[in-house]
């Protein structure tokens, strides 16, 4: 074996069945077709058993059989086919992403500052060409133009030149093929005019071209950025060592990946579980959000499961390891996203739909037009404008506008509504979406739980929890001390360990806790059967008779109405949880939801949307819990609170800011009106096409009308896609969708 051959065997992992697998970050992936070319390619390669891209991330996982081929042999077939590739490491995305975001800016601000300058020279010739201006003078702009556009366009554009030229040296086509050749022969042609001494130039249509194409590159790759950082977002919840208890009682630091499953580990108070596992010894509460997608903590005890990335809470626990690393249900989680993920980066965008076959058609009309002049004895010279002008009247502007144009300025009216938008084409998939399928903790209610009964609870006994509960960092101390201002100062305050708080409130003696810490036994059992799905909390003042705090997730204020008004409009909705049944139950109910689904794992999520999907339907997903980020990544396309966790909303296509649920129905308005312009400038393009290549082919047009026409399909593309920055004033009377099969029907909402 070779030294690289070492090298790339290295970064790969080994399974049981003998195979390796690597992954790798590669460039130069930009569209599906990219995807399926490296799939098929690597597929051929003897011994590679799958091969998957992920074009959100821009990474190739390969599984192959070493005994028939080798690492370096799958890395050699990607450079065969113009992609360089190295061995994904983590900690490099973010340095990844910056280089390639700066040189993007930095390519943007040089034609478009050049763009502008050439653009005040070509007008002065224009005009000066019908009016009085002196040959000299028109030379002396010319060459300034040139000056300026040349280095320019040779910097700008170097992100589409490297493709096409990758693209050509491999015998392939793509869409930097005819952009690339239109801006080389724009900027030929007029530096032979400028060394003839011609009346026309065409600087400034190249440069243009490059800026605007750069701008729709830029705000892509700008929006891809959430989605290509959800494995760091995984990797930080992972821990990378765990104390594991000897034969002898006594501990060791080992790292995960060498722990085995039997053996017995220590989870200190307020970290992380480093495995999954069933607890021996120890009682603790654990944030299993990560699980549930609940964000209050639940009571841990012995022969109780522990799960990998949950944080422990103030007690010690002694955990029996079942999985470690590789098998746990975080690593689970990890690759139901990246499946996820995969999945839905198959799906075409509908402007690569629309520009598979413009490549060839182009070529071929240039080309046929050029032998055709020939043919007739037009001379070569005379040919080899014409099929110019035909290049330059069809260079794909317009097309590579249609798209990207509606989608700067609908991430405009996002914002204005105020919705992140991360994905560049989910405004299509939100255009095509039927069923609603949303989480209950923390999407349908507020991100933070609140006191249900704060109203019956007299004021000073209040004061004096909220006194107490900032004390202590318990997420439910949290909640309560949030829920009011001005309240005293507590002193003396003394942490009792699976109990609560005491402490002295403006000088008198308080507890906060549990209802038997506190005293308040009955008061908690009557309060209970009020609010089931609460967590009781007894607060007592000196003085004052026992009383009870009902914590728990309260709906969004505008909820109900937002769920009736996507009914009304056909949507069918529902929820999907890995609450409990009873505080599930409560929020369908007083929604008026009738198909929900409690206790769910991030898996049944998933199977469900699939099952969905499988009946034809296209699925929104909103939820913002851990749990929901294979979910949000496996629907057609998902939005995410911005409280939610980190991972949730890197796989998210759309944020909403603020506690009211209405920018989901805003999305879904602005999705469809944006889908209806984009299909709009498409047309707009394609007949532009169909009467510009016929006057260009039988020679009525010259290149300087050929770069007029083309700079007037953009304009009128670009005008047509700021209607898109005008959202209808009531966004339900807008948001209409074909009623799915099996719609819940109308129910009155609580």
């Amino acid at each position: 074996m070779t030294t690289a051959e070492r090298d790339w065997a290295s970064f790969a992992e080994p399974d049981d069945e003998g195979r390796l697998s690597m992954e790798l970050a590669v460039d130069g992936i930009y569209c599906a077709a990219c995807m399926t070319r490296i799939e098929r390619s690597l597929s051929a390669v003897p011994g590679v058993e799958r091969a998957r891209v992920n074009l959100s991330n821009k990474r190739v996982a390969v599984s192959w059989r070493p005994e028939e081929t080798d690492g370096s042999a799958i890395v050699s077939t990607l450079a065969d086919l113009g992609y360089q590739a190295r061995p994904f490491v983590r900690g490099q995305i973010d340095e990844s992403y910056k280089r390639e975001r700066n040189a993007l800016f930095r390519a943007l601000a040089v034609s478009g500052f050049a763009a502008m300058n050439v653009m005040l020279f070509s007008v002065s010739v224009w005009s000066g060409n019908v009016t009085d201006i002196t040959p000299e003078t028109r030379e002396l702009f010319h060459w300034i133009s040139a000056l300026i556009a040349l280095p320019a366009a040779a910097y700008a554009g170097q992100t589409f030149y490297r493709s096409a030229f990758n693209a050509i040296s491999h015998g392939r086509l793509n869409m930097d093929v005819p952009i690339t050749l239109g801006v080389m022969l724009a900027l030929g042609l007029s530096f032979y005019g400028t060394l003839t001494a011609s009346h026309d130039t065409y600087f400034e249509s190249a440069l243009m071209l490059l800026f605007f194409l750069l701008l729709g590159r830029t705000l892509d790759h700008t929006m891809r950025r959430r989605t290509r950082t959800y494995a760091e977002n995984l990797a930080a919840l992972r821990a990378d060592t765990a104390f594991v208890l000897d034969a002898d009682g006594g501990l060791k630091e080992r790292p995960v990946a060498d722990v085995t499953p039997g053996e017995l580990v220590q989870v200190p108070a307020g970290t992380r579980v480093p495995v999954d596992g069933v607890v021996i010894e120890g009682r603790s509460e654990i944030d299993q959000s990560l699980v549930t997608g609940e964000t209050m903590l639940q009571a841990i005890g012995v022969d109780d499961r522990v799960y990998a990335g949950t944080l422990n809470g103030e007690g010690t626990l002694t955990v029996r390891v079942s999985a470690a690393g590789e098998g746990t249900l975080l690593d689970e989680v990890n690759r139901l996203l990246d499946h996820a993920m995969t999945a839905r980066s198959r799906s075409l965008a509908l402007a690569d739909k629309a520009a598979r076959l413009y490549a060839p058609v182009v070529h071929t009309a240039a080309l046929l037009t050029f032998l055709g002049w020939l043919a007739l004895g037009a001379g070569a010279e005379r040919s080899l404008v014409v099929a110019i002008t035909v290049l330059i009247i069809t260079c794909p502007c317009a097309l590579a506008l249609a798209v990207p144009a509606v989608q700067v300025t609908a991430a405009g009216a996002f914002f204005r509504n105020q919705l992140l938008l991360h994905a560049g084409d989910a405004l299509e998939r939100l255009a095509a979406v039927d069923t609603v399928v949303f989480d209950k903790t923390g999407t349908l209610t507020m991100p933070a739980a609140r006191i249900a009964n704060a109203d019956s609870v007299p004021d000073a006994v209040l004061n004096a929890a909220r006194a107490l509960a900032g004390g202590s960092r318990h997420p439910v101390s949290v909640a309560i001390a949030a829920s009011g201002k001005g309240t005293a100062a507590a002193t003396d305050l003394r942490e009792i360990a699976g109990a609560g708080i005491e402490g002295r409130v403006a000088g008198t003696s308080a507890r906060l806790g549990t209802p038997a810490f506190a005293g308040a036994e009955e008061e908690a059992q009557a309060l209970g059967a009020v609010f089931p799905d609460a967590t009781l909390v007894g607060v007592r003042l000196e003085g004052l008779p026992p009383c009870v705090l009902a914590v728990q997730q309260v709906l969004r204020p505008d909820a109900a109405s937002t769920v009736a008004a996507l009914r009304r409009n056909g949507f069918d909705l529902r929820i999907l949880s890995g609450d409990r049944a009873p505080a599930v139950q409560r929020a369908a109910d007083s929604l008026g939801v009738s198909d929900w689904q409690a206790g769910l794992k991030p898996a049944d999520k998933i199977a469900v949307l699939e099952a969905l999907k499988a009946e034809g339907r296209s699925v929104l997903m909103v939820g913002d819990g851990l749990n929901d980020a294979p979910a949000l990544a496996a629907a057609d396309v998902s939005i995410s609170p911005v409280t939610a966790v980190d991972l949730s909303q890197a796989a998210a296509d759309v944020v909403f800011l603020g506690d009211r649920l209405a920018p989901v129905a805003t999305a879904l308005a602005i999705g469809r009106r944006a889908r209806r312009l984009m299909n709009e400038n498409l047309a707009l393009a394609a007949i532009y096409n169909l009467i510009a290549v016929p006057i260009a082919v039988t020679g009525h047009a010259s290149p300087l009308i050929a770069a007029v026409a083309m700079s007037a399909s953009s304009i009128l593309v670009t005008a047509n896609a700021l209607r898109a920055q005008r959202v209808p004033g009531q966004a339900e009377a807008t948001v209409a969708a074909t009623p799915a099969q099996g719609s819940a029907g109308e129910v009155a909402p609580a």
